[in-house]
């Protein structure tokens, strides 16, 4: 287990406390095509519509909190599922980056819920939502880049997926 993996589970989690599709979708969206049936595959395409649809019912006023229970369970559980995929992909120990994946996730979560509490007042509601989506999208794309030791979509060298 690294440091690097803990901190690209915990960076994944905060995506997902943020959008909550990020946590899952991001994996998938770099995985290797046989993973995905094919390099534009139906998990790639249902992963992109998550996402996609996630970032426009954000803007809508009827849209929850995400910190009210249903959601806020979906955030942590996305974190933690992103985190132990960036795990398996990596070879190291799913429990410990699931864990930092789901305190990602309520990071985010809450940072989100605390920014856009502060910053709509100032600036509108749209333009703190969409500095939010560039934030949220940029570390999730930081958190699944390929690395030397854990190549972006491909099992660990030794032991294959199920090591």
């Amino acid at each position: 287990m690294t440091a690097s993996l803990l901190l690209r589970a915990a960076l994944l989690g905060i995506a997902a406390g943020g959008r909550s599709s990020l946590g899952l979708a991001a994996p998938a969206l770099t995985a290797a095509p046989a993973l995905t049936a094919s390099p534009g595959g139906p998990v790639r395409w249902a992963a992109l519509a998550a996402v996609a649809g996630e970032l426009v019912a954000d803007k809508l006023p009827a849209t929850p909190d995400r910190t009210m229970p249903p959601s806020f369970a979906f955030r942590l559980l996305s974190g933690a599922a992103g985190g132990a995929l960036l795990a398996r992909r990596a070879g190291g120990s799913a429990v410990a980056a699931a864990l930092a994946g789901a305190a990602g996730a309520t990071a985010g979560a809450l940072g989100g819920l605390r920014w856009r509490r502060w910053a709509a007042p100032r600036l509108g509601p749209l333009r703190p939502a969409l500095a939010e989506d560039v934030l949220v999208l940029a570390s999730a794309a930081a958190a699944v880049r390929a690395t030397p030791s854990a190549p972006a979509g491909l099992p660990p060298a030794a032991g294959g997926w199920g090591a």
